[in-house]
């Protein structure tokens, strides 16, 4: 062959090798490299201290929900414990950089060292329709009833699970605990509902329990419309791949320029999400909300699982829900053992780490550590393990803040182990801005809301609802510990203070506000503040001297004065009463700290702006619908406003 023509034919040959034409319509193919990952990979893990097993288990409808479990190596009769969640129980229990259970366990929703300790199966399933977990989701699925027509709910979905697991897990003694916090808190109380007999301890923490009333969604008819975003996170996709795109530094402007919290949903195209339809539909606590309001859910229920409420203080998420449900469920536990409680000075969700202070504020101990040892541990033993002993564990465990003690309680509220039972006391707003238990004069002090200008509710700038700032001096999570002397010196908060105190003035359960209050609009919202002003100079904390420390703080609109579920326009310069319950407190104020009360018409952005002119929809407002208003306090010794402070006798 010439040696032309093998040139020619090489070059063919190779420019074929390199991009060959087939024979399939001219249609080009290249040549691969073999690939340098295996089609199947096994990790070697003969060294770990525990085993990782995935298992999709079915539940009665069909539906498979994906589950892990984490096998201590060599475990034999271990109880197990389960938490159901939404936020993906891949993440919740896995790190790969660790051989050791205690390492894949950190993280949120873990006690991983109670969970190492005492050898216990963990085990984390995602809700149906989230991350890996079949079905549709829904929030907070109503159980089965007027709210859900199906034939499955979180209560039959745990049952299922739970019967699978006390019957196919070999290392196991048949025992299941459901523990959770917050979303993953509301799937460890509606265990409680038909439970599987196989389900033998709940423990409840900060959990989802009533999103109208005061937990995620509203408070008393506010929107806490910060919460937005974690809407958009949750339903827009199965796995949370959509993050909220704000744009702004700070969270006072993106919601101010943004007009009402159905317009700032609009533009982040927030229309297809079922769940804010659900909420835009319905503003009022109408039949939607009261259906599956945990607390009244449970009430109708015997009590047969024996179950840990956990409150926390200062929880800027969830703080009304579990003594909802405290409240529902005592009176099924005469013999006190069945129902416990646990009030720790804690924000949301911060029970499984150390906990020797919130914010500015010294615990004087690490409060975190000693719900998990002395408290939870042995209550989780008593009912996971075999042959467990009787547990000597109080009914109610009760954090006291402003003294940094624990009491033992056989209820609550009380103030001490014998059951003293709070006596509410009447304080007085008053002319001079004082407060005080004494009759005060005649008249009323006034300010000017103005919703172009509403009243931050923290110092500006202010962060995302789940965001911390790196030179934010605290992290959102604590913001209900801020001091509170920026709003103390605006012109649209009025506030008033007691004299110092000459001795321990001990608070336990809700104080109620009675405000006797004017508008010059159709419609109001009012913020009441109780705080624990510290003396201009504190000695072992000089940083501290002067703290105006929130004890509680709530909002309520004015348009459901009447009813929650009878919304109504404000009769405009009139005088009206209002009453509604701040967040429990268990605190004491020392003897040198003063009482405050602050009082305003906006608690911003945390909640939406209220126009003050009466929309039937304040989704629905107009630029125009949002005007300045005059608000007048009433003070009187037959009316006027007053705050009743649960004050208890106890030796201090």
């Amino acid at each position: 062959m010439p040696g032309i023509m093998r040139h020619a034919l090489l070059s063919l040959a190779l420019c074929t090798l390199g991009t060959g034409v087939s024979a399939h319509g001219g249609e080009k193919t290249y040549a691969q490299l073999p690939s340098e990952t295996p089609a199947n990979f096994a990790p070697v893990t003969e060294n770990f201290d525990y085993v990782r097993r995935e298992v999709d288990i079915a539940m009665r409808d069909g539906v498979r929900l994906h589950t892990v479990l984490l096998v201590p190596r060599g475990a034999k009769h271990a109880g197990m414990l389960l938490t159901r969640t939404p936020y993906g129980a891949d993440d919740m229990s896995h790190r790969s950089d660790s051989p050791h259970l205690a390492m894949a366990l950190r993280g949120y929703d873990n006690p991983a060292d109670i969970i190492v300790q005492d050898g216990y199966i963990r085990v984390v399933q995602d809700i149906r329709g989230k991350h890996g977990s079949e079905g549709d989701f829904v929030m907070n699925r109503a159980p089965v009833g007027p709210q859900n027509p199906t034939p499955v709910d979180e209560s039959s979905d745990i049952y299922d699970t739970v019967d699978w697991l006390s019957k196919n897990v070999p290392e196991s003694n048949g025992k299941v605990g459901i523990i959770g916090i917050s979303y993953d808190g509301f799937e460890a109380l509606i265990a409680t509902i038909r439970p599987h007999p196989a389900l033998k301890v709940a423990v409840p923490i900060n959990p989802m329990v009533d999103g109208w009333m005061g937990d995620d969604w509203f408070h008393q008819g506010a929107f806490r419309q910060q919460m937005l975003p974690y809407i958009y996170g949750m339903v827009a996709s199965r796995g949370g791949k959509y993050g909220w795109a704000s744009g702004y530094r700070d969270d006072y402007d993106l919601y101010l320029k943004g007009g009402s919290a159905g317009d700032i949903a609009r533009a982040h195209g927030m229309e297809p999400l079922g769940f804010w339809q659900k909420i835009l539909a319905h503003p009022s606590y109408d039949a939607f909300w009261r259906d599956q309001a945990l607390d009244k859910l449970v009430a109708r229920e015997p009590l047969t699982v024996p179950t840990m409420l956990v409150h926390s203080l200062w929880d800027q998420e969830d703080n009304y829900g579990d003594m909802a449900a405290y409240r529902a469920l005592a009176p099924k536990d005469p013999k006190h053992d069945k129902l416990y409680l646990v009030i720790g000075p804690w924000r949301h969700a911060k029970t499984w780490e150390p906990a020797g202070a919130i914010g500015a504020i010294d615990l004087g101990s690490d409060t975190g550590t000693t719900f998990r040892q002395d408290i939870l541990r042995p209550f989780l033993a008593r009912y996971l393990k075999d042959g467990a002993a009787a547990i000597d564990i109080a009914p109610v465990n009760a954090f006291v803040t402003g003294e940094n003690r624990w009491r033992k309680l056989t209820r609550w509220p009380s103030g001490c182990a014998a059951g003293c039972k709070p006596a509410m006391q009447d304080w007085y707003v008053d002319a001079d801005g004082s407060l005080s238990s004494t009759k005060p004069t005649e008249g009323f002090d006034e300010y000017v809301s103005d919703p172009a200008k509403p009243v931050p509710y923290r110092v500006r700038p202010i962060q995302s609802w789940s965001h911390g700032v790196p030179d934010q001096v605290e992290s959102w999570p604590e913001w209900l510990v801020d001091d509170q002397r920026q709003f103390a010196t605006r012109t649209d908060v009025l506030t008033y203070t007691s004299a110092p105190l000459a001795a321990p003035l001990s608070l336990a359960g809700e104080p109620v506000v009675r405000l006797l209050a004017s508008t010059s609009g159709s419609d109001s919202d009012w913020v009441v503040k109780l705080i624990d002003v510290y003396p201009d100079e504190v000695v072992d904390h000089p940083a501290m001297g002067g703290y105006q420390l929130p004890i509680a703080m709530e909002i309520f609109r004015g348009r459901y004065r009447e009813g929650f579920d009878k919304p109504a326009s404000l009769t405009p310069d009139t005088a009206l009463p209002y009453r509604f319950p701040l967040p429990t407190v268990n605190h004491v104020f020392l003897p040198g700290h003063r009482v405050m009360v602050q009082i305003q018409s906006s608690w911003f952005p945390l909640y939406d702006r209220n126009p003050q002119t009466y929309v039937p929809n304040i989704f629905l407002a107009r630029p125009g619908d949002y005007r300045k208003a005059t608000q007048r306090i009433y003070r009187g010794s037959s009316q006027g406003t007053f705050v009743e402070l649960p004050v208890v006798n106890v030796e201090h």
